[in-house]
């Protein structure tokens, strides 16, 4: 053995060997199961998958301690963000995704999914992942194409499914609505105008919305409108006069600006709501392109903020505007990908009616049919769940797994209609209308998007019903079709032996979106939950605890530090000290104190190592005295309160504290006291002590190798062979 412990040197020629054995077959036995939670399939690696090394730890552990375990992997197609970075591709091209008509566009974003997905399992494998790669499954793979359908099919013959008005985050640059985990908020100084509306004068940063007014709101213990609630005023505007209804309603802030708010349903979340509370109008103003609509009259085409300058200048003009107060701080909705600021819109969308669905998941919850590890997210997901409203499942774009539902093109003529012509120019309208110009086939061939109001009649199928049909083009949302993970994994006939499954591991974050589904769909379906034990990862931060992003500049590559300490080193960091979900800051030190703790190992076993080879070259037995044989049984009374210790905290989900109870035994008492007090005896070739302190060091290694497993397999194999793995021992 070398003096030092060089990665470089073992881990691929040591995965490589796993791979040929340990991963060739399934073992027999009591099962466990571990879904992996999908990565984008074109992904690459960051910080935050470390974090699947708490599955992976668990496999190795149920492996050594005689379990069937499998880890199955798997790559979600990643809806919004993968068509993002494949259109960002397009833009260095001169190109964008309006040359395309959707068929041709699902059919390229696919080869360049394909063309740059599979990095991230390599890199997996560099961090040791002992995952099934063979039973790899993708969220667009025809079994799961199948089932997604398959449920949406059933749950709209059961009356779960609707379609409905819906206000979205919606980025006219990258064209589509963003979920609440694509939405980003800023801090912005933006000009408050005070305009005048009959009697009264209100705030807004948004006055290029006004065309979209329905009514004016103020709070109902509001003293100074109470009289004008529930009447109409006549007010002057730019359009001309007009009449408006004055309403009450408890979301107003009386000590925002004069206490009276405009209320525009259809571009504005908040107000959306008090519109469907008081059954107001909904009058978009804005179209999916950024600009404003026949609506806003002599304003019609403007871009947003160009507009707001120009409506804001003629109320000036007309007397309309008393003050602007330049310097008002507020928060902007952004896109998370492309930074420009979202415009709440007003969409049909297609729902889950959520109220039965998630009642059995309540009581699963209480029933605790699934543990949850810290059990403080408990609380949180019931919370969620007793304020889930009913699920809006559309997503306005292409790539990913499109509805199964279709218009009859008769029986729907205001159908809007976006498609190529046979030139490759783009033609809009309603269908009645462009069918009196282009026949249907050169429409399905070249079509876009299609939008149809929540009134359409339509049908699920998951195939065409007729000639007269176009498909719906809003695709599923991504937690829709990753909801029904742990129901599209396994085979058929793994469902009576590894279901529910075991364990997921997952980040906090999403337990609302993805947890929370996955549970609803598996009840729902099968009337089983999903796995019995939910582990909330630690959220990987930078050494000053921020967390980690390309703006701010502070992402770590753990490839570089992989290379630079080994992968066991970047392991063990993620975990030591670290409780479930809490947050782990990578700091380089920390990385280089576990790369310490692997060389501390490695030399241990170098001193075992030469000490066995001396004394079986002595080949002698020499008596053991007094003084050793106390210092042995105190070792051996110590090493199994270790190894209970151990155990219990491995089996209750406390991995920090398995870690640390055996970096404390290794490098504080069996290195710097046992081996110490023991090492005379060593040196003269006393066989009682050499395999005794042999026996508890490579019993050690076991309970090691679940969190530093290149380390601990290459000091094995030098006590036990260059063909022995310690994965087929057992502890």
């Amino acid at each position: 053995m070398d003096s030092k412990f060089q990665p470089s040197l073992f881990e691929k020629p040591l995965y490589d060997g796993w791979e040929k054995t340990i991963l060739a077959h399934e073992r027999r036995g009591r099962p466990y199961t571990i879904l992996m939670p999908p990565p984008n399939a074109n992904a690459s690696l960051h910080a935050g998958h470390g974090m699947y090394v708490i599955d992976d730890l668990m496999i190795r552990y149920k492996l050594m301690t005689g379990w069937a375990a499998l880890w199955v992997p798997g790559m979600d197609h990643a809806g919004f963000e993968t068509q993002y970075v494949y259109e960002k591709n397009l833009a260095k091209q001169g190109k964008s995704r309006l040359d395309f008509d959707r068929q041709t566009l699902f059919a390229n974003i696919y080869q360049f999914v394909k063309d740059n997905s599979g990095l991230i399992y390599q890199q997996f494998k560099r961090l040791g992942f002992l995952a099934q790669w063979s039973r790899s499954v993708f969220t667009l793979d025809q079994p799961v194409l199948d089932a997604v359908f398959a449920t949406f099919v059933k749950m709209e013959q059961e009356k779960y499914v609707y379609r409905s008005d819906y206000i979205v985050n919606y980025c006219t640059h990258c064209g589509t609505s963003l979920s609440e985990l694509e939405v980003d908020h800023v801090e912005r100084t933006d000009p408050l105008y005070y305009i005048k509306y009959g009697p009264f004068v209100l705030a807004t940063v948004r006055p290029e919305t006004k065309f979209g007014d329905t009514a004016l709101a103020v709070h109902p213990r509001d003293k100074r409108y109470q009289k004008w609630v529930g009447k109409e005023i006549e007010a002057a505007g730019l359009l001309g006069k007009f009449r408006i209804k004055v309403i009450a309603d408890t979301y107003v802030d009386p000590e925002f600006g004069t206490g009276v708010v405009k209320i525009t349903p259809a571009h504005d979340h908040n107000d959306f709501a008090v519109g469907q509370r008081h059954h107001l109008e909904i009058k978009s103003v804005i179209d999916f392109s950024g600009r404003l609509n026949h609506r806003a009259g002599p304003y019609a085409g403007l871009k947003v903020k160009q507009a707001r300058g120009r409506v804001a200048d003629d109320l000036k003009r007309a007397g309309l505007l008393e003050k602007v107060d330049e310097h008002y701080q507020h928060s902007v909705t952004v896109c998370y990908k492309c930074r420009r600021d979202l415009e709440p819109m007003v969409v049909p969308n297609w729902f889950i009616k959520v109220d039965k669905l998630k009642q059995p998941v309540l009581a699963a919850v209480k029933a605790k049919a699934v543990e949850f590890h810290p059990r403080r997210y408990v609380k949180q997901m019931n919370q969620w769940l007793k304020t889930m409203h009913d699920w809006p499942i559309s997503r306005q774009i292409v790539w990913g797994i499109r509805i199964p539902a279709w218009y009859n093109v008769d029986q729907n003529p205001d159908l809007y209609v976006v498609f190529l012509d046979r030139e490759k120019k783009q033609q809009q309208g309603t269908i009645k209308r462009l069918l009196q110009q282009h026949d249907l086939a050169e429409i399905k061939a070249g079509l876009q998007k299609l939008m149809a109001d929540k009134a359409a009649r339509y049908v699920v199928n998951v195939s065409c019903p007729g000639e007269r049909f176009l498909q719906e083009t809003d695709t599923f949302d991504t937690w829709f079709s990753s909801g029904q993970w742990p129901l599209v994994t396994l085979k058929k006939t793994e469902y009576q032996t590894r279901y529910p499954t075991d364990m997921l591991g997952t980040l906090s974050d999403i337990l609302p979106f993805w947890v929370s589904r996955m549970m609803m769909f598996s009840l729902y379906l099968r009337h089983q939950v999903p796995f019995k034990h939910v582990y909330l990862w630690s959220m990987v931060a930078d050494a000053q605890g921020q967390k980690m992003s390309k703006s701010k500049g502070n992402v770590i590559n753990p490839i570089t530090l992989v290379d630079r300490y080994g992968a066991d080193a970047f392991r063990a960091a993620l975990i030591f000290g670290t409780s479930a979900g809490s947050k782990v800051n990578l700091a380089e030190d920390r990385v280089r104190g576990m790369r310490n703790f692997a060389n501390k190992v490695w030399n241990i076993g170098r001193f075992l190592n030469l000490n066995t080879q001396r004394t079986a070259a002595d080949d002698q037995s020499k008596a053991t005295g007094a003084a050793s044989t106390k210092i042995m049984k105190k070792l051996e009374r110590e090493f199994n309160e270790e190894k209970q210790k151990y155990g219990r905290a491995m089996d209750s989900y406390q991995f920090a504290r398995a870690l640390g109870q055996v970096y404390q035994f290794i490098w504080h008492r069996l290195a710097d006291y046992y081996v110490e007090q023991l090492k005379a005896a060593l040196q003269h070739g006393n066989i009682e002590v050499q395999e005794k302190l042999t026996a508890v060091y490579l019993a050690n290694l076991q309970m090691l190798h679940p969190f530093m497993p290149f380390v601990t397999e290459a000091v094995w194999q030098v006590f036990k062979g260059k063909h022995a793995s310690i994965l087929n021992s057992q502890f």
